[in-house]
């Protein structure tokens, strides 16, 4: 099995490998050629989110500046928009439903180093996917890590650290990020 198969699958790879490497440089390149595109030439930056996302739809915006690890992994639903400085890890699959708006400096992590320092110096990695359902809005400053499942319907509070599940209808804030309420109450 390829490096690249074991990353998408959650296995433990070698992140050097290079396949990877030729990945993570080509969609590299293309972030750069994005976060340096100018605003107000909206076509040519539709054309380069499509180059860089496994699945996007027309209306799908991307504020500068935006980076990613790979970009194929990376599936958003209609009327995606991403504010300015997100972070995308996306090692394994990160999967956005419709009307999903993610405010500022937000990141999302998939990638999982080990805690032991001796395995961790041999640079080997694994992940652990991301899925966010329908209607979500994140606020700035969000941090969405390895392994999260966030329903649909939901709003998650600026500066939250998502490090577990969030259900469906809910606003959820905190470090770790904690249900506050439903959305009907």
């Amino acid at each position: 099995m390829s490096e690249k198969a074991k990353m998408i699958a959650g296995e433990m790879y070698f992140p050097f490998d290079k396949e990877l490497l030729e990945d993570r440089n080509k969609v590299k390149d293309l972030c750069f050629e994005l976060n340096n595109t100018a605003p107000s030439k909206s076509e040519e930056r539709k054309a380069l989110i499509k180059q860089i996302l496994g699945k996007s739809e027309d209306d799908t915006i991307i504020e500068s500046n935006f980076f990613c690890d790979y970009g194929y992994n990376i599936t958003v639903g209609k009327n995606f928009y991403v504010n300015h400085n997100c972070v995308m890890l996306d090692c394994t699959h990160i999967r956005f439903g419709n009307n999903v708006l993610i405010g500022p400096n937000c990141g999302f992590y998939t990638a999982i180093h080990p805690i032991d320092a001796e395995e961790r110096s041999t640079f080997m990695e694994s992940a652990k996917p991301i899925t966010v359902g329908n209607d979500v809005w994140f606020g700035g400053n969000v941090v969405v890590l390895p392994g999260v499942t966030i329903g649909d319907n939901v709003v998650i509070g600026a500066g939250s650290v998502v490090t577990k599940n969030i259900p469906s209808n809910v606003i959820a804030v905190g470090n770790p990020c904690k249900v506050l309420r439903n959305i009907d109450d």
